[in-house]
């Protein structure tokens, strides 16, 4: 078992999976502090003022919610609106970068496609007389020794 679960994780396909997740969460890291540290505070200082983050619907009415915070105010439920705006930029910052990564890679697969789809240049040729393959250059078949050129040319 252990010799089997070693083939599995040594395999380039999960090394490269796993460098991926790495990668991706450092990424995500990365598209989150844009979105909260530079995109949003220019949005909410043109909005008056407004951090995002903070933007919220109380459940409960403005005198139920003076009674809930002086007992407990991490117990007063919002709906959370202001954040679910930042989570959605970010998801669509980086849904954006993997569209673009995917569009080049998808280039760059048709450009090797199209150079592996142009026809190779012939290394042969038949002889008309015992019709062997020749190489592209010889002036007479190695099989039965007749002149090429005389026969292409009349």
């Amino acid at each position: 078992m252990m010799k089997e679960f070693k083939e599995f994780a040594v395999k380039g396909n999960v090394i490269d999976l796993a460098v991926g997740v790495i990668i991706g969460g450092a990424f995500g890291k990365i598209v989150t502090s844009l979105v909260n540290d530079l995109i949003m505070p220019p949005i909410g200082r043109i909005l008056g003022g407004v951090d995002f983050k903070d933007l919220k619907i109380p459940l409960y009415s403005a005198e139920e919610i003076a009674i809930l915070k002086d007992k407990d105010p991490s117990t007063i439920p919002y709906i959370s609106y202001g954040q679910f705006i930042n989570v959605m930029l970010d998801f669509l910052i980086v849904a954006f970068c993997i569209f673009m990564l995917v569009k080049v890679i998808n280039v760059l697969r048709r450009k090797e496609k199209k150079e592996e789809e142009k026809p190779a240049e012939p290394t042969e040729k038949e002889c008309p007389y015992c019709l062997s393959q020749v190489p592209i250059k010889a002036t007479r078949c190695k099989h039965c020794t007749s002149h090429l050129e005389a026969a292409q040319h009349g």
